[in-house]
Order: C-alpha cells, then structure tokens, then sequence
C-alpha cells in the first residue's frame, strides 16, 4: 500500500463515515495507479463505476471479500442465463447488463480495500479465482449455447473455442509475467507515472473485457453478433501474440542469460505457489 493509501485507509478507519458522497470522495483518493494505456472502458467507465458501488459497499459495512463474492453472483447468473435460454434482443440486454455489473464490483473490491485498509493476499486471491474461472467459463458457455440453440453453423463454434483458449493463457501470463517482474523489484513498464497514453487506450479497446460484456447487447441478431465477437477474439489473439514476443525478450533482459534466469528456489514445485500470493 502506497503512502497516500495507507492515508486514506487511516482516514477511513478514525474519522466518522459521512455518507455516500463521503465515501466516494475518499474514494477517489484511494485510487490504485492505473495501467499506462490499459483499455479504454475499463480504466475511464469501469473504474468509475467501480468507485460508486464500493462507497455504496462501504457505507452498508461490507468486506471486499463480500463485494467479490457479490461481483461473481452477477458474472455467473449471466453466464447461467446465457445457457439457459435461446438468443434474443431480451436475453442479451439482461447478460450484458448482468455481466457489467459483476465487471464493475470486480473493480469495487480492491478500491473498498484499499480505502479500508483491509486488504491482503488471501483476498487477492479470491478475486484473482474468480476472474480465472470467468475468463474460461464465459467464452465456453456461449460456445454451449451456440451449440445447444443451434444458432450458428458448427464451424463458427470454433470462435468461442479459440477465446477460451486466448483468454485463459492471456490472463495467466499476464499475471505471471508481473510477479516475475516483482521478483526482480521491477516496476510495471505500463506504470502511468510516465504520462498516459490515450491512444493505447483506445487501439486496445477490442480486447477490453468491458467490450466483451457489451457485446452481448447484439445477441438478438446472431450475425452481427458473431461479427462483433469474432473481431474481439482476433484482436484479443493478436495482442497475445505481439504481448508474448515483448514479455519474453523483457525477461531475458530482466534475468540475463538462461543459465542465471532464476534461483533453484523458483525452479522448484513449490516455487509456483509463491506466484499466486498476491495479484494487480
């Protein structure tokens, strides 16, 4: 926890809750650094709403682990309806609402955490649980309802097939890629203490998993929405690809040769647990 964190979190525990806007002005202080050219919904829409439900959560007296658990109750109520029932205008709108939901208490939980001062290793694993098992069971859902439903032509199943695996390996090596880094004391080269960087922000608006959950607002007229969601899955997949080649190459330089990469320690079985102690 930074400085001006841990300040907040202090202010929050010793001086009387004032309400809503309270809370969300002591919110705003507590912000985590966001990600230097991270995805457009998710760091200017998300974020923000993010903010609104934890005052919201704070003001009823809830842990984060309780809004995490809140969040995956939206996420997975959606992906259920997704199964549930055949594709209509209907059920799109109410998954794609669902989903943004459960997206926005995701944000909710670390900024309540971070406000209270309450949060810890255990909790980000939670959270970090939650998004694995999302990431995974969206795209094989719909896959099962594209299937069962019959909405498409069974080559185009491929698609949320793919996504599953993009997804999956994205969000591993994303977080793998950072605890390496943390290990070496490195600091995320996507820190926005140098400066913000709007247009990434926009070019990688594709891949951003608030898109995703807007998406489904098609869901009414299967072609376009296949459209749509093909055209995330192939940018989602370039970006893997052109992220691996960059992540590979900056832990050579970070490590060094491979015969002085990394201590025993981390080339053990037990090391890979130390991985998952903490998350972004």
């Amino acid at each position: 926890m930074s400085g001006q964190h841990a300040k907040v979190a202090a202010a929050a525990q010793t001086v009387p809750y004032a309400g809503y806007r309270d809370a969300v002005s002591r919110l705003s202080g507590a912000q985590k650094t966001a990600a230097r050219g991270a995805p457009a919904y998710s760091r200017f829409v998300n974020r923000r709403l993010g903010r609104y439900l934890a005052a919201a959560a704070f003001g009823l007296g809830l842990t984060p682990n309780a809004v995490t658990a809140v969040s995956a109750v939206f996420t997975f109520t959606g992906i259920g309806l997704l199964v549930a029932f055949p594709p209509s205008w209907g059920l799109g709108i109410a998954v794609s609402l669902l989903l943004v939901v459960g997206y926005a208490l995701d944000s909710a939980d670390g900024q309540l955490a971070r406000l209270t001062g309450t949060g810890s290793p255990a909790g980000e694993w939670l959270d970090h649980m939650v998004d694995s098992v999302k990431t995974s069971v969206l795209p094989l859902a719909l896959l099962v309802a594209l299937y069962r439903f019959e909405a498409v032509d069974q080559g185009w199943l491929l698609v949320p097939l793919g996504s599953a695996v993009v997804a999956t390996v994205l969000f591993f090596s994303m977080i793998l890629t950072e605890q390496l880094r943390r290990q070496r004391g490195v600091v995320s080269m996507a820190d926005d203490s140098a400066g913000p960087s709007w247009l990434r922000s926009l070019l990688v608006v594709p891949m951003d998993y608030g898109v995703l959950c807007l998406s489904f607002l098609f869901y009414g007229a299967i072609p376009l929405f296949m459209a749509v969601y093909t055209a995330i899955f192939a940018a989602t997949a370039a970006f893997l690809a052109l992220a691996s080649v960059k992540w590979f190459r900056e832990l050579q330089t970070i490590y060094g040769p491979a015969s002085t990469t990394l201590p025993a320690r981390n080339r053990a079985p037990s090391g890979v647990a130390t991985l998952s102690d903490s998350g972004g």
